[in-house]
């Protein structure tokens, strides 16, 4: 079974390409105000920005269905909003509100949407790649059509507790999809310095597990790959591995320098392979949008924006009785 990489781009609608481009300017737009309001002191702790790999997120979102689920990191607030969740209660958590989605409580890194199946934001690095294949496994005790995106990192991908998910999951047959979001420096130390095999979607060879490199600054690709890999799980074929290659221009977090790479590195990847501006010159050149109509897009993602963040600094601070909910199950849930 020898995995292979994807090259060719699919063929998609204009409102598609308008699409891809709104949702990743979004991500863009959101994480660069986070980063302002980290730098206001109205953000505290860590904050690990997506600037860079909003294609990752926003092409295997274009692949997904209804009632999938999605887990990844604590680089997560991407993949919220690629999901649906509402710009107003991400930013409201990542500030501490009451407004939140988790009520103030959990910060950037652990938010939760059960309508929109986001099951977090973990902080813990690779902890949740065996809770992404314990929710494949629900669905396959089901018996139902969904498949899960489990999202981890180049810097989890050396952990053991990714291969024991790995051989349950060829195991069991489950239908999830181990995503590696390969943005070459997990947090300051290059794969070149971290790992004798590189190549990290070949490691899944060894548990009989197919998977591929994709081009993660490309979101059409990353779309195909994307489809490939479900249409694979929900034929009851059992996990996939994609390995997407992708670019972060920020640090690891706000508080990192970065001085690990050059200016003139990540100023090349900005010029040469940016997500968002392959996808403006595809609807430019093929005469999909205007530049008015892309004017109109960036001003409605520029006003949710600005609303996310009036609505943070408004929103009260959590009351003190709210530290002491949502410790213990109330009730045993119930999902179809």
């Amino acid at each position: 079974m020898a995995p292979r990489k994807s090259t060719k781009k699919p063929n998609v609608s204009a409102e598609e390409l308008k699409a891809y481009y709104r949702d990743m300017l979004l991500i863009r737009r959101f994480e660069e105000k986070a980063g302002q309001l980290y730098g206001m002191g109205l953000i505290g702790g860590f904050c690990h920005l997506y600037i860079g790999q909003e294609a990752v997120v926003v092409g295997l979102e274009a692949a997904a269905e209804e009632g999938d689920k999605r887990i990844t990191s604590y680089r997560d607030h991407g993949h919220m909003l690629a999901c649906g969740m509402d710009p107003n209660g991400v930013m409201a958590e990542l500030t501490g509100r009451e407004g939140g989605y988790s009520k103030g409580k959990g910060g950037s890194m652990h938010m939760f949407s059960k309508e929109k199946h986001f099951y977090g934001g973990h902080g813990i690095v690779g902890a949740q790649v065996p809770l992404g294949a314990g929710l494949a496994f629900s669905d396959k005790y089901k018996g139902n059509d969904r498949v899960t995106f489990t999202y981890f990192g180049d810097g989890a991908a050396n952990q053991g507790q990714v291969y024991e998910s790995y051989n349950m999951a060829e195991l069991w047959m489950l239908p999830v999809i181990f995503v590696i979001e390969n943005n070459q420096y997990a947090m300051g130390t290059s794969t070149k310095r971290s790992t004798m095999s590189p190549s990290y979607w070949e490691r899944g060879a060894a548990y009989g597990i197919p998977g591929e490199e994709v081009d993660g600054m490309d979101v059409l690709a990353v779309k195909e790959a994307g489809q490939k890999a479900v249409a694979h799980c929900r034929a009851g074929k059992g996990p996939y591995i994609l390995e997407i290659k992708t670019y972060r221009y920020r640090g690891h977090s706000m508080s990192d320098p970065a001085k690990y790479r050059t200016r003139e590195e990540v100023q090349k990847m900005r010029d040469e392979r940016d997500p968002i501006e392959q996808v403006r010159s595809l609807l430019l050149t093929g005469k999909h949008a205007s530049e008015d109509d892309l004017k109109a897009i960036d001003k409605e993602i520029k006003d949710i924006v600005n609303e996310s963040a009036e609505f943070a600094k408004t929103s009260p601070e959590p009351a003190v009785e709210e530290l002491w909910t949502d410790i213990y199950a109330t009730e045993v849930p119930q999902e179809a």
